[in-house]
This record gives C-alpha cells, sequence and structure tokens, in this order.
C-alpha cells in the first residue's frame, strides 16, 4: 500500500481534516496570520527531522532553475492559501470552510486540462460537477 498514491491521497485527506479541526481550536484567541506563521514553523521543524531521519536531504545546486521557479511559485501559493484558509476558519465553521476550500479540486481539475494538457473523461467531469454541487449544499446555512 506504501507505493499506492491512492493510499497517500486518503492519509493527505485525513490530515487535511484533522488540519481544519485543530486549527479552529487552535486559532480561538490568537491571530489568524500568526497562527499561520507557528503553524509554519512546525511544519520545516518537522520536515526538518524527517529528511534528517530518513536521508533524503539533496543537495540545492542539483536543482534547476525551472524547479526552483515553480517551487518558489508553489510555496507563494501555499502560503496564500494557508492565510486565507486561516483566516476563513477564525470567522467561519470549519464543517462550511473545509468544503469551499476543498473547490481546489474542482480548480486543479480545470487548471490540468487547460495549461497541463491532461484529459478527463465525461464521468470524470461529472465527478468533477458533483464536487462542486456538493460543495454548494455544504456550504449553506439552513
Amino acid at each position: 500500500m506504501a507505493d499506492s498514491w491512492q493510499f497517500w491521497a486518503v492519509v493527505s485527506a485525513m490530515f487535511a481534516a484533522l488540519t481544519a479541526i485543530f486549527a479552529k481550536v487552535g486559532i480561538e484567541n490568537i491571530n489568524s496570520d500568526f497562527a499561520t506563521l507557528i503553524r509554519t514553523f512546525v511544519i520545516i521543524g518537522a520536515l526538518c527531522v524527517f529528511l534528517t531521519v530518513s536521508g533524503q536531504w539533496q543537495g540545492l545546486s542539483a536543482i534547476s532553475t525551472k524547479t526552483w521557479t515553480f517551487l518558489i511559485l508553489s510555496g507563494l501559493a501555499t502560503g496564500a492559501s494557508w492565510l486565507a484558509y486561516f483566516r476563513a476558519l477564525k470567522i467561519g465553521d470549519a464543517a462550511r470552510v473545509a468544503p469551499i476550500d476543498k473547490l481546489s479540486i474542482v480548480m486543479v481539475a480545470i487548471f490540468g486540462v487547460a495549461f497541463l494538457g491532461e484529459k478527463l473523461s465525461g464521468l470524470n467531469w461529472l465527478g468533477v460537477l458533483l464536487i462542486a454541487g456538493g460543495v454548494i449544499l455544504l456550504s449553506l446555512r439552513f
């Protein structure tokens, strides 16, 4: 199972769900941007320990300019996403904020097709529409 992308995607989803719950409680009495900074330091520390224990450090000079450019852009997008997510959690319900955040699934499908040339079948697009519809239903307050 450790070689299965599906396994790691489910693990990612599980930890993403816990992120929302832990963050909602954690930002109760703190500025959301400062909370994001603390979270970032924890992630950096944990990754340094993981890379050291697993022996996966790599030389920075071996990384291409293209790789540096896109990893920097990804990091900036991640930071902006985290700041917006924590701000939304600060003022909204986790059960409504997290599903809207997952509209990223719909956007990744659209961007993957538009910019990466990926192909989705009709059934795949139906899934994208169902996710979008589910997000809308979960975000409504009755």
